[in-house]
């Protein structure tokens, strides 16, 4: 089943010409079927970019999908029009007494700041919060892992000195069979983007944590908390194949010094197209995140997540 989309958001006419099927929400709501909730925190600037990126990745799955987007009330986007924001975006004021069965919290430009310097931190963390019992299962993204462990588990971020800037190896740091990792080779490539990084031997020695994926190259990939109703990706398996491109022009043209994207263009040769690595194992994490994470463990009953939450022992996963 499809995703579920306003026709006029721009992100519908990129996915139109990539045969990718989305259902408007006229003939959704006339289903007799319950969408997936789905609420995207977008902390990225490029927030119609970032749309698009994610609804391709919610799209590729039986589940039909109804994503919901919010912006930060505390920090006004500058590079988003007010339009836009008005016409397709929440704020949390406006939602906060609703219920969703998943949530997408995204990267954000500000990964050198201390978390408590960004502008948004304390609405973010009251979203955080509040997410305990009104969404099921949270998908942190990037900068927004670091923020998620930082906020419910104390995990500090360290920086680097340089920037992780290109598409790593990785491998699964665990022996028994995890379902968000269902149909992975053993060997799979992700995106980063970053010059912070959270530490195995912090999420080690939390016991409300999972090691999940790591790269002796680029670090932690990805984490879950015990339950499952946490799970935190540090890199960007959202990208499409010309982010890490974009981004490496636009550090040129500011005067940064950076280097080549790893393993993304051939020979290492700029002129040529990059290679795309990622783009399997970023469709099976999205669909398995939805089947085995969202669809097959929330209520049908939206308001019932708090107390199916203590009745399984996980009111504070």
């Amino acid at each position: 089943m499809p995703i579920t989309i306003p026709n006029e958001i721009p992100a519908a006419q990129t996915l139109e010409r990539e045969g990718v099927f989305f259902m408007n929400q006229h003939r959704a709501r006339t289903q007799d079927i319950r969408a997936l909730r789905i609420l995207i925190v977008n902390l990225m600037p490029t927030k119609i970019t970032t749309e698009t990126q994610l609804f391709r990745l919610l799209s590729n799955t039986p589940l039909q999908v109804e994503p919901y987007l919010l912006y930060t009330e505390s920090y006004t986007p500058r590079h988003t029009s007010r339009t836009h924001l008005a016409r397709f975006y929440n704020t949390f004021s406006e939602i906060q007494d609703e219920r969703f069965d998943g949530m997408i919290i995204t990267g954000a430009p500000v990964e050198l700041m201390e978390y408590e310097e960004v502008a948004y931190w304390d609405e973010l963390c009251r979203i955080m919060d509040w997410s305990n019992t009104h969404v099921w299962s949270t998908l942190y993204i990037c900068w927004g892992a670091q923020a998620g462990l930082y906020h419910h588990y104390g995990i500090p971020k360290y920086k680097l000195g340089y920037k992780v800037f290109g598409v790593y190896e990785h491998t699964l740091a665990f022996t028994h069979p995890i379902r968000l990792f269902r149909g992975f080779d053993d060997r799979f490539y992700v995106p980063h983007s970053r010059y912070t990084e959270v530490r195995e031997e912090d999420i080690l020695a939390c016991p409300d944590l999972e090691l999940l994926s790591t790269s002796p190259d680029s670090g932690v990939m990805a984490a879950r908390d015990t339950s499952g109703r946490r799970i935190f990706v540090t890199g960007h398996l959202e990208y499409d194949p010309m982010t890490l491109r974009q981004e490496y022009e636009r550090d040129i043209a500011k005067g940064i010094d950076i280097q080549l994207p790893t393993n993304y263009y051939p020979d290492d040769d700029p002129t040529k197209p990059p290679i795309v690595r990622w783009r399997s194992a970023a469709n099976l994490l999205f669909a398995n995140w939805l089947n085995y994470y969202v669809y097959q463990e929330t209520p049908y009953d939206l308001t019932r997540i708090a107390e199916t939450s203590a009745a399984a022992g996980r009111g504070s996963p």
